[in-house]
């Protein structure tokens, strides 16, 4: 619409000046290029109003989101006023950015048809004084006006249209900041499929840190044998965790290489990569659905039959059958309808679905009771089972038969063995056991005492009875 608005404007001008004379091409031209000119000055100061009026709508948006998804943490600490108010002031933000959009629009319109009208109304009185003067006819003064009405109409329509699109790209500058975001990891060109064949997992020389001049990971070397078990403990912060991430490549390494069956993981496709791979985390999440579509998240694909055989090889189908609804049960926003077992559970269901080859434990039981971690430590066997396993650890007795212990210290390697072997070392390992071993037992003598303590309670009572009977 721009270059037939020119055109337009460019043909009244010659025409004024051809017909009536050099004042009317005059006015037409500075009207029309003050109407331009303003319009885009004007469009280009409010894009700030509009650009903090989507600023504010997001913050708003993202509060009320964060507190409902969060609302247990929010009435633990009776925090539902506090909440609120936020909310509200978030609002009050956008409301306030709302009007200085709407107030500089208005400007914009109103500075418009001032323009038009101060052009109008000066090419009409020069026209009538011509008139009066015998040098116009009336016919001419109607021709002027009719003229410059039809003229604006176009001009409307691209100051619309400019604000239109100006408002459209200020509107998407979220979307355009995603495209100019860089992946943290990149296939490489020449990237081809994860050839697997036995799952052998060797970490050679790796150094890694997420911020520039804290090393995370020093030198880390180890190898991890097809269908070996091998455990990773330590103290929190010596980068347990971080090494089960580096094998699903959530990053890449600053230094040294990984490799499965030979091959740099870092030049193969990260989907073929993470096809091999199963991760049972620390802290399952689970989508707002059904059990079995959770479960079949695994592997979207697989039917109903081979869901609750999955479920079944994780010990949890006998407990989904005694729900109500069976496998249509709703799990809730996170899975929080369903106990942290239960949890646990599905994840390890989805992971047996994936059947990979592969398997990362992420300190999967460190946060249940005793009782339902052993339950679940027998699942995790199961699955287990003849695949390549790399486990975090946080209770030292769950990984007693691993293949090979590594302990790390400072992002450091410093005791590798089997469980008999580090505790003969007194190393490291062996303080950590004794300490846990020592906390266990000061629990269970705690327990014990305060059986005996209501035991002694009962004593009295039941003897008093006893010569209340005599």
């Amino acid at each position: 619409i721009i270059f037939p608005t020119i055109a337009d404007i460019v043909i009244a001008i010659a025409y004024f000046i051809s017909n009536f004379n050099a004042w009317f091409g005059l006015i037409v031209f500075v009207c029309m290029a003050l109407y331009l000119t303003l319009t885009i000055v004007i469009t280009e100061w409010r894009t700030k109003y509009r650009r903090d009026m989507n600023t504010q709508d997001n913050n708003a948006k993202s509060k009320a989101v964060d507190s409902l998804l969060n609302f247990e943490t929010v009435k633990y600490y009776n925090a539902e006023v506090y909440e609120v108010r936020r909310f509200e002031d978030a609002i009050m933000k956008y409301q306030v950015s709302e009007w200085k959009t709407n107030a500089s629009l208005a400007f914009l319109n109103q500075t418009q048809n001032l323009i038009i009208g101060l052009g109008l109304l000066t090419g009409s009185l020069l026209c009538a004084y011509f008139v009066t003067e015998g040098k116009f006819q009336v016919g001419d003064y109607v021709l002027f006006v009719t003229y410059i009405i039809q003229l604006y109409t176009p001009l409307n329509w691209f100051g619309t249209y400019y604000r239109m699109i100006q408002n459209s790209f200020i509107d998407m500058e979220s979307m355009f900041k995603l495209f100019t975001e860089e992946e943290e990891v990149k296939d490489d060109v020449n990237a081809g499929n994860l050839n697997y064949t036995q799952g052998k997992v060797e970490f050679e020389n790796v150094f890694f840190s997420y911020t520039q001049g804290k090393e995370i990971l020093k030198d880390v070397s180890f190898t991890v044998l097809p269908g070996q078990i091998v455990a990773l403990v330590g103290q929190s912060g010596s980068g347990k965790s971080t090494i089960i991430r580096l094998i699903f490549r959530f990053y890449d390494v600053q230094g040294g290489c990984i490799k499965i069956d030979d091959q740099d993981i870092s030049k193969v496709k990260q989907s073929s990569l993470r096809a091999h791979i199963g991760v049972v985390p620390q802290d399952t999440v689970l989508f707002n659905d059904n059990i079995r579509d959770n479960i079949r998240y695994g592997r979207v694909t697989a039917t109903d039959q081979e869901v609750e055989e999955a479920a079944t090889a994780a010990d949890i189908h006998d407990k989904i059958i005694t729900f109500p609804d069976g496998y249509d049960t709703q799990v809730g926003e996170r899975g929080l309808k369903v106990s942290g077992g239960e949890k646990q559970r599905v994840a390890i269901a989805r992971t047996i679905l994936k059947a990979p080859q592969i398997i990362l434990l992420d300190e999967a039981t460190s946060a249940l009771d005793t009782q339902t971690e052993r339950n679940i430590q027998a699942s995790l066997a199961k699955v287990c089972t003849n695949r390549t396993t790399i486990v975090v650890a946080h209770r030292l007795s769950t990984v007693i038969g691993a293949d090979v212990i590594l302990v790390l210290r400072d992002g450091q390697i410093v005791e590798r063995g089997r469980h008999e072997e580090l505790l003969a070392k007194g190393g490291l390992y062996s303080d950590m056991w004794l300490k846990q071993q020592q906390a266990q037992d000061s629990d269970s003598a705690s327990d014990t005492e305060t059986k005996d303590r209501k035991s002694e309670k009962l004593q009295p009572q039941t003897s008093t009875a006893g010569n209340k009977g005599h």
